[in-house]
């Protein structure tokens, strides 16, 4: 039994380095440029023990998916526990998905790959997961809007899609590699404008 247990824990944590390494790949290089290759010599494997884990590029893209989306739902449980209101938690999230971006752990996916949408869509822990974000997110829009803190006239769904849309957002690398400004200066720049999208009369 003692054996059992650990070759388990040998192909976990090599699951967990794959998936570590397609995640910093897929947000350097996006979905497109990144090879099976280039995952398997950065984790030092070969194919056929990436295959025992993952069958294709989407596959790997969807497991890096998940643990984006687990790591939201863990700040989300984070945001809960502050004396925030609802538009100042919906500010956090956003700003928390630019912090990522620069970290570089957010996969840049294409959003037009049917391919990888058929994965991802058929990959029942990933929309357990994305549903459960959504629906979250939607309550702190819809306490936002009673509240008068954000534009009540706009579609809850659009500012859902604002708010996703900052996990991509070109303006940020652009800003970057201006060198002109901080970090924190453009950071904060993003949040407050996508605040202002939002109709919000306070949180920036």
């Amino acid at each position: 039994m003692t054996r059992v247990r650990f070759k388990e824990q040998v192909l976990q944590a090599r699951e967990e380095a794959i998936v570590a390494s397609v995640n910093r790949l897929l947000a350097e290089k996006g979905f497109e440029a990144m090879t099976v290759d280039e995952v398997v010599a950065d984790v030092g494997i070969g194919k056929a023990s990436l295959y025992k884990h993952f069958t294709s590029k989407e596959e790997l893209a969807a497991a890096a998916m998940v643990k984006v989306l687990d790591r939201a739902l863990d700040e989300l449980a984070r945001l809960r526990s502050l004396p925030l209101n609802a538009v100042q938690r919906l500010g956090a999230v956003a700003r928390w998905a630019y912090e990522q971006q620069i970290a570089g752990q957010m996969p840049a996916l294409p959003s037009q790959s049917s391919a990888l949408r058929t994965v991802l869509m058929g990959d029942k822990v990933y929309v357990d997961r994305l549903m459960k974000l959504s629906d979250e997110l939607g309550a702190w829009i819809l306490e936002a809007q009673q509240d008068g803190q954000l534009d009540a006239t706009l579609p809850p769904e659009l500012v859902l899609y604002q708010l996703y849309a900052r996990a991509c957002d070109p303006v940020l690398g652009a800003l970057r590699a201006s060198g002109a400004y901080t970090d924190a200066q453009v950071v904060d720049w993003l949040v407050a404008h996508c605040l202002r999208g939002m109709g919000a009369k306070t949180g920036f």
